[in-house]
């Protein structure tokens, strides 16, 4: 039996206490009872806008997080100096747009390319895992390896978008981006619209590791329970 890690993004609960600029719901509380669920991690995306995640959770979830966390965050200078000083056990460099709602496609590494290498060159030299949340390209992923990178995060969006063959051809992307990557010695993790009706074929994928899973553990929480949608997904990743 193959077993997939979960990574549980706490991200929308803070979504939900910003909403009233309160205390409430605590993405940390979130986050203790995600892992007592079986989370193998937590992700978070400190945005230069906080508009969701703010620093004193990070501050908070490095003080309590016991498994693996994980910290999205731009190629841009002051973040890495937030990374560098929070030190999670990995840091992913995620594109960003004020304009946006969520994260709007992978990091284009031939634009962010020096940028990148500079950030994952000072990541790697406080003992951080470096990933880049990237699309299923060849070329994207050649560079990921060449600028530093030890690890991907394949961008799943257009898989989860894509209906009936579209969602195979979207599948075979995905795992021909993964197999390239592996044969790379990176480590393959993958994330971004996966939900509990299409997690299966990502989980099929042999080379992927990780799932970062956030917008439909969260939604699920909120009818069933947050410790319930974990072992809901959990269930789901093995093969």
């Amino acid at each position: 039996m193959r077993y997939v890690r979960l990574g549980v993004n706490i991200d929308h609960v803070a979504t939900l206490r910003q909403a009233r600029r309160g205390s409430q719901p605590d993405p940390v509380a979130a986050a203790a009872i995600a892992t007592m669920a079986g989370a193998d991690g937590i992700t978070v995306h400190l945005r230069s806008d906080r508009r969701h995640i703010q620093d004193r959770d990070l501050d908070l979830l490095r003080q309590t997080v016991t498994t693996h966390l994980n910290l999205e965050i731009a190629a841009a200078e002051d973040m890495v100096k937030i990374a560098l000083k929070a030190k999670p056990d990995a840091a992913c460099l995620v594109p960003e747009s004020p304009d946006e709602v969520t994260t709007q496609g992978g990091l284009d590494l031939r634009k962010a390319g020096e940028r990148a290498r500079a950030a994952m060159r000072k990541l790697a030299g406080a003992g951080i895992q470096c990933t880049c949340f990237i699309e299923p390209d060849a070329g994207q992923i050649r560079l990921a390896k060449k600028l530093g990178a030890q690890a991907i995060e394949i961008n799943t969006d257009a898989f989860a978008r894509a209906k009936g063959n579209g969602q195979r051809v979207e599948l075979s992307r995905i795992a021909n981006a993964a197999k390239l990557a592996h044969s790379l010695d990176l480590e393959v993790h993958a994330g971004h619209g996966l939900d509990y009706h299409n997690v299966a074929g990502i989980v099929g994928i042999p080379e992927i590791v990780e799932l970062n899973i956030g917008h439909a553990i969260v939604s699920r929480a909120v009818l069933a329970g947050l410790d319930r949608a974990v072992r809901d997904m959990k269930a789901l990743l093995t093969s």
